[in-house]
Protein backbone atom coordinates (compact mmCIF):
# COMPACT_ATOMS: atom_id res chain seq x y z
CA UNK A 1 0.00 0.00 0.00
CA UNK A 2 1.27 3.49 -0.83
CA UNK A 3 2.31 5.59 2.15
CA UNK A 4 0.03 8.42 0.97
CA UNK A 5 -3.04 6.25 1.61
CA UNK A 6 -4.63 6.66 5.03
CA UNK A 7 -5.32 3.37 6.79
CA UNK A 8 -8.59 3.29 8.74
CA UNK A 9 -8.29 1.29 11.96
CA UNK A 10 -11.11 0.19 14.24
CA UNK A 11 -9.80 -0.42 17.77
CA UNK A 12 -12.12 -2.50 19.97
CA UNK A 13 -10.95 -2.32 23.59
CA UNK A 14 -12.65 -1.35 26.85
CA UNK A 15 -9.52 0.25 28.34
CA UNK A 16 -9.65 3.97 27.55
CA UNK A 17 -6.03 4.62 28.55
CA UNK A 18 -4.75 1.80 26.34
CA UNK A 19 -6.93 2.97 23.46
CA UNK A 20 -5.54 6.51 23.81
CA UNK A 21 -1.95 5.19 23.72
CA UNK A 22 -2.65 3.22 20.54
CA UNK A 23 -4.39 6.17 18.90
CA UNK A 24 -1.54 8.59 19.71
CA UNK A 25 1.15 6.11 18.65
CA UNK A 26 -0.42 5.25 15.30
CA UNK A 27 -1.27 8.86 14.50
CA UNK A 28 2.38 9.82 15.04
CA UNK A 29 3.72 6.94 12.97
CA UNK A 30 5.54 7.97 9.80
CA UNK A 31 5.44 7.87 6.86
CA UNK A 32 2.21 5.82 6.84
CA UNK A 33 -0.91 7.68 7.94
CA UNK A 34 -3.45 6.03 10.27
CA UNK A 35 -6.85 7.11 11.54
CA UNK A 36 -8.15 5.24 14.59
CA UNK A 37 -11.80 4.81 15.60
CA UNK A 38 -12.17 3.51 19.16
CA UNK A 39 -15.08 1.48 20.50
CA UNK A 40 -15.29 -0.19 23.90
CA UNK A 41 -17.87 -2.97 23.53
CA UNK A 42 -19.42 -5.36 21.02
CA UNK A 43 -22.57 -3.35 20.31
CA UNK A 44 -20.77 -0.09 19.50
CA UNK A 45 -18.05 -1.99 17.60
CA UNK A 46 -20.55 -3.67 15.28
CA UNK A 47 -22.37 -0.36 14.83
CA UNK A 48 -19.06 1.26 13.83
CA UNK A 49 -18.45 -1.45 11.23
CA UNK A 50 -21.90 -0.77 9.77
CA UNK A 51 -21.89 3.01 9.96
CA UNK A 52 -18.31 4.30 10.06
CA UNK A 53 -16.51 1.90 7.70
CA UNK A 54 -15.16 0.58 5.60
CA UNK A 55 -12.15 -0.10 7.81
CA UNK A 56 -8.86 -1.49 6.57
CA UNK A 57 -8.17 -3.45 9.75
CA UNK A 58 -9.73 -4.18 13.16
CA UNK A 59 -7.66 -4.37 16.37
CA UNK A 60 -9.65 -6.63 18.69
CA UNK A 61 -9.18 -7.09 22.44
CA UNK A 62 -10.23 -10.48 23.77
CA UNK A 63 -11.65 -9.42 27.15
CA UNK A 64 -14.62 -7.11 26.56
CA UNK A 65 -17.90 -6.39 28.35
CA UNK A 66 -20.78 -8.42 26.96
CA UNK A 67 -19.43 -10.45 24.07
CA UNK A 68 -15.71 -11.19 24.07
CA UNK A 69 -13.45 -10.65 21.08
CA UNK A 70 -13.96 -14.17 19.75
CA UNK A 71 -17.73 -13.82 19.85
CA UNK A 72 -17.62 -10.43 18.12
CA UNK A 73 -15.35 -11.90 15.43
CA UNK A 74 -17.74 -14.80 14.83
CA UNK A 75 -20.66 -12.36 14.61
CA UNK A 76 -18.85 -10.12 12.11
CA UNK A 77 -17.82 -13.07 9.95
CA UNK A 78 -21.40 -14.40 9.96
CA UNK A 79 -22.49 -11.00 8.61
CA UNK A 80 -20.01 -11.25 5.76
CA UNK A 81 -17.54 -8.73 7.21
CA UNK A 82 -14.12 -9.77 5.90
CA UNK A 83 -12.00 -6.93 7.27
CA UNK A 84 -8.69 -8.39 8.56
CA UNK A 85 -8.67 -8.68 12.36
CA UNK A 86 -5.64 -8.56 14.64
CA UNK A 87 -6.19 -9.85 18.19
CA UNK A 88 -4.60 -8.03 21.14
CA UNK A 89 -4.10 -9.82 24.48
CA UNK A 90 -2.19 -9.18 27.69
CA UNK A 91 -0.40 -12.53 27.79
CA UNK A 92 0.66 -15.38 25.57
CA UNK A 93 -2.07 -17.98 25.34
CA UNK A 94 -1.39 -20.77 22.85
CA UNK A 95 -4.94 -22.13 22.99
CA UNK A 96 -6.42 -18.69 22.30
CA UNK A 97 -3.96 -18.15 19.44
CA UNK A 98 -5.04 -21.42 17.84
CA UNK A 99 -8.72 -20.58 18.33
CA UNK A 100 -8.52 -17.12 16.75
CA UNK A 101 -6.48 -18.38 13.82
CA UNK A 102 -9.16 -21.01 13.15
CA UNK A 103 -11.58 -18.10 12.68
CA UNK A 104 -9.37 -16.67 9.98
CA UNK A 105 -8.01 -13.90 12.20
CA UNK A 106 -5.04 -12.31 10.44
CA UNK A 107 -2.65 -12.10 13.41
CA UNK A 108 -2.24 -12.20 17.18
CA UNK A 109 -0.22 -9.66 19.20
CA UNK A 110 0.56 -8.92 22.81
CA UNK A 111 -0.68 -5.56 24.05
CA UNK A 112 2.87 -4.67 25.09
CA UNK A 113 3.72 -4.55 21.36
CA UNK A 114 0.88 -2.15 20.58
CA UNK A 115 3.02 0.94 21.15
CA UNK A 116 6.08 -0.35 19.30
CA UNK A 117 6.88 -0.55 15.57
CA UNK A 118 5.58 -4.13 15.70
CA UNK A 119 1.97 -2.91 15.54
CA UNK A 120 2.11 -0.70 12.41
CA UNK A 121 4.35 -3.30 10.78
CA UNK A 122 1.79 -6.01 11.50
CA UNK A 123 -1.09 -3.85 10.28
CA UNK A 124 0.67 -3.16 6.98
CA UNK A 125 1.53 -6.84 6.61
CA UNK A 126 -2.02 -8.12 7.11
CA UNK A 127 -3.48 -5.47 4.78
CA UNK A 128 -1.03 -6.52 2.07
CA UNK A 129 -1.92 -10.17 2.68
CA UNK A 130 -5.61 -9.26 2.33
CA UNK A 131 -4.92 -7.44 -0.94
CA UNK A 132 -3.01 -10.42 -2.34
CA UNK A 133 -5.76 -12.82 -1.27
CA UNK A 134 -8.41 -10.68 -2.96
CA UNK A 135 -6.30 -10.68 -6.12
CA UNK A 136 -5.97 -14.46 -5.94
CA UNK A 137 -9.73 -14.91 -5.53
CA UNK A 138 -10.41 -12.51 -8.40
CA UNK A 139 -8.02 -14.43 -10.67
CA UNK A 140 -9.64 -17.73 -9.68
CA UNK A 141 -13.12 -16.38 -10.44
CA UNK A 142 -11.87 -15.11 -13.80
CA UNK A 143 -10.25 -18.47 -14.57
CA UNK A 144 -13.45 -20.38 -13.79
CA UNK A 145 -15.56 -17.92 -15.82
CA UNK A 146 -13.19 -18.31 -18.78
CA UNK A 147 -13.40 -22.10 -18.53
CA UNK A 148 -17.21 -21.87 -18.54
CA UNK A 149 -17.11 -19.52 -21.53
CA UNK A 150 -14.82 -21.87 -23.45
CA UNK A 151 -17.07 -24.83 -22.69
CA UNK A 152 -20.14 -22.87 -23.81
CA UNK A 153 -18.42 -21.69 -26.99
CA UNK A 154 -17.35 -25.23 -27.85
CA UNK A 155 -20.92 -26.48 -27.56
CA UNK A 156 -22.32 -23.48 -29.41
CA UNK A 157 -19.82 -23.92 -32.26
CA UNK A 158 -20.76 -27.57 -32.61
CA UNK A 159 -24.48 -26.71 -32.67
CA UNK A 160 -24.09 -23.87 -35.19
CA UNK A 161 -21.48 -25.28 -37.53
CA UNK A 162 -23.87 -27.37 -39.61
CA UNK A 163 -26.64 -24.77 -40.04
CA UNK A 164 -24.12 -22.00 -40.84
CA UNK A 165 -22.42 -24.10 -43.51
CA UNK A 166 -25.76 -24.93 -45.10
CA UNK A 167 -26.86 -21.29 -45.05
CA UNK A 168 -23.57 -20.10 -46.56
CA UNK A 169 -23.79 -22.68 -49.34
CA UNK A 170 -27.40 -21.80 -50.09
CA UNK A 171 -26.68 -18.04 -50.16
CA UNK A 172 -23.79 -18.57 -52.60
CA UNK A 173 -26.02 -20.68 -54.84
CA UNK A 174 -28.73 -18.01 -54.82
CA UNK A 175 -26.24 -15.24 -55.57
CA UNK A 176 -25.01 -17.18 -58.62
CA UNK A 177 -28.61 -17.62 -59.79
CA UNK A 178 -29.63 -13.99 -59.16
CA UNK A 179 -26.71 -11.88 -60.29
CA UNK A 180 -28.73 -9.11 -61.93
CA UNK A 181 -32.05 -8.83 -60.10
CA UNK A 182 -33.45 -7.27 -56.98
CA UNK A 183 -32.53 -10.20 -54.70
CA UNK A 184 -28.79 -9.57 -54.97
CA UNK A 185 -28.65 -6.73 -52.42
CA UNK A 186 -30.59 -8.79 -49.85
CA UNK A 187 -28.38 -11.81 -50.45
CA UNK A 188 -25.28 -9.65 -49.93
CA UNK A 189 -26.67 -8.50 -46.57
CA UNK A 190 -27.32 -12.12 -45.53
CA UNK A 191 -23.83 -13.18 -46.66
CA UNK A 192 -22.17 -10.30 -44.77
CA UNK A 193 -24.08 -11.15 -41.59
CA UNK A 194 -23.09 -14.79 -41.88
CA UNK A 195 -19.47 -13.69 -42.16
CA UNK A 196 -19.85 -11.50 -39.06
CA UNK A 197 -21.24 -14.46 -37.13
CA UNK A 198 -18.29 -16.58 -38.28
CA UNK A 199 -15.87 -13.87 -37.14
CA UNK A 200 -17.48 -13.58 -33.70
CA UNK A 201 -17.41 -17.36 -33.24
CA UNK A 202 -13.72 -17.38 -34.15
CA UNK A 203 -13.07 -14.60 -31.62
CA UNK A 204 -14.90 -16.55 -28.92
CA UNK A 205 -12.95 -19.72 -29.72
CA UNK A 206 -9.66 -17.82 -29.42
CA UNK A 207 -10.66 -16.08 -26.16
CA UNK A 208 -7.73 -16.05 -23.71
CA UNK A 209 -9.12 -13.66 -21.12
CA UNK A 210 -12.46 -12.73 -19.59
CA UNK A 211 -14.10 -10.32 -22.05
CA UNK A 212 -17.47 -10.10 -20.30
CA UNK A 213 -18.70 -6.67 -19.18
CA UNK A 214 -21.73 -5.53 -17.11
CA UNK A 215 -24.90 -5.21 -19.19
CA UNK A 216 -28.20 -5.10 -17.26
CA UNK A 217 -28.40 -5.80 -13.52
CA UNK A 218 -26.56 -9.09 -12.97
CA UNK A 219 -26.40 -9.90 -16.69
CA UNK A 220 -23.05 -9.68 -18.45
CA UNK A 221 -22.25 -9.61 -22.17
CA UNK A 222 -19.21 -10.38 -24.32
CA UNK A 223 -17.16 -7.42 -25.47
CA UNK A 224 -15.83 -8.47 -28.88
CA UNK A 225 -15.54 -4.96 -30.25
CA UNK A 226 -11.81 -5.15 -30.99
Amino acid sequence: MESSSTIKVLLVDDNRDFATLVQVFLRRHQPQKFTVTWRGDSVSAEAAVRNDGPFDVILMDYFLPGQNGLEITKSLRSQGVNVPIIFLTVNKDFDLAVEVLKLGVADYLLKEDATTPVLPGTILKVIEQQRLEEQRVSLEVTRKRLEAIQEMVGKMTTDLRGPLDVMALRVNQLMEAHTNDGLTSYLVIIRDNLQRIEKKISQLKELKSDKTIPYIRDIRMFDLSE
